[in-house]
């Protein structure tokens, strides 16, 4: 079980430290998804509301242990500033100056965020006592830990893991969600159980797939990893997206999957092109009919037919991947087809974070529609996968 806020008593005048993850995508200093921001809401109202001073920590993007205008949480303070309808704090470096000034100033209720945590090189350093000494340095920040960035609890990172073992810690209220619902999805799912897989790379998902083999009743493959599973068939995939070394694995996966009454579904039709471009034209062929000139772009309109089909009886629908390269309008409509079959399903339906996450709120769809929406394609993925979790198992019963 894991340890949620209530096990941290009376939070009244107590600095609360808060992982979340505000790794939001920019352009310049213009914030295109406020997804994540919006994630961390339910935890950051309830602390406040509690009287407790929160302190606010995150990355955002990949800097190299080291300050970059670019990376800058300030963009993050001002959404947060306008979705809280309080002015945030914000400190111009990690466990520096600035932070101790703006941690020292805040009263309760209110709420303040450090600079992008992987401007330190502790937080993600390959040594367990360096990011321990990073650790330390933010630990006389808080009272308290709370773990609410889901995104990031597959990594053993200071942040993560660490602070959690120095100061007592709890889940926050998105990751005790989104460990509830993927674990609803693997380990008690009604049935029907339909897995819709998609994505580039066919290696992303193989132990996903293979956890799930003795799991789903049904598994859907589409999106750029489908051709690999095509061409395990003896099919021609022309210019489409190939992993040559994992033919013989996704063959052995297809026999496993009607040796265990598991029915494995792929596209009965592609949309292809001559060129991965936004205006190449485009043009719909058998699965078993792409040209050797061409490349596979999209899921048919008969798969996306097919697949609605298989999802609507479903009790429990897991989807990671989007069934096409959906920022192209053109080759956006299996993925369209595939987040309006989850929503109009009657079951429990999850989508995985990641691309799958970011296509439903680009194509429009309200979040509401579907059971779930993940904040972490990879820590999803892990967690369908069967892998346990540093971020996780340190917030569970039993640790500090």
């Amino acid at each position: 079980m894991l340890k949620t806020i209530e096990s941290l008593g009376d939070l009244r005048g107590k600095r609360v430290i808060v992982r979340a993850d505000l790794n939001v995508p920019l352009d310049g200093s213009t914030i295109t998804d406020d997804g994540r921001i919006r994630a961390a809401l339910p935890t950051l109202t309830r602390l406040t509301e509690a009287g407790a001073k929160v302190v606010v920590i995150s990355h955002l993007g990949r800097p190299k242990g080291a300050p970059e205008d670019k990376y800058s949480l300030k963009p993050v303070v001002r959404r947060l500033s306008e979705l809280l309808g309080q002015d945030v704090a914000f400190a111009t470096d990690t466990v520096g100056e600035s932070a101790q000034d703006v941690v020292n100033d805040l009263e309760e209720g209110q709420v303040a965020i450090l600079e992008n945590l992987r401007f330190n090189p502790g937080e993600t350093a390959k040594a367990d006592a360096e990011r321990l000494v990073f650790a330390q340095a933010l630990a006389r920040f808080g009272d308290a830990f709370v773990s609410d960035g889901f995104g990031v609890v597959h990594r053993k990172q200071a942040s993560v893991y660490e602070l959690a073992t120095l100061l007592p810690s709890a889940a926050g209220e998105l990751v005790r969600r989104e460990v509830e619902s993927l674990r609803k999805v693997t380990e008690s799912p009604e049935r029907p159980f339909v897995v819709v897989l998609g994505g580039a790379k066919v290696a992303d998902k193989l132990a996903v797939i293979d956890n799930l083999l003795g799991k789903a009743d049904r598994i859907l493959i589409g999106g750029g990893m489908a051709y690999t599973f095509q061409k395990a068939r003896g099919l021609e995939v022309g210019k489409s997206l190939l992993d040559e070394e994992k033919v013989d694995v996704v063959a052995e996966y297809l026999d496993r999957a009607e040796k265990n009454g598991v029915e494995l579904v792929l596209p009965v039709d592609t949309v292809v092109a001559p060129d991965f471009a936004p205006d190449a034209p485009a043009t719909i062929v058998p699965a078993d009919g792409i040209p050797a000139d061409q490349e596979g772009l999209d899921i048919g309109p008969e798969t996306a037919k097919l697949f609605g089909e298989k999802i609507a009886d479903a009790a429990t629908v897991f989807w990671n991947g989007p069934m096409g390269v959906f920022e192209f309008e053109a080759f956006a409509k299996g993925t369209l087809a595939v987040a309006e079959s989850l929503a109009d399903a009657k079951g429990y339906t999850v989508v995985g974070g990641g691309d799958s996450a970011a296509a439903v709120r680009a194509l429009g769809f309200d979040e509401d529609a579907f059971s779930h929406i993940s904040t972490g394609g990879g820590a999803s993925l892990e967690l369908i996968e069967g892998k346990e979790l540093p971020g996780i198992a340190i917030l569970e019963e039993g640790t500090k």
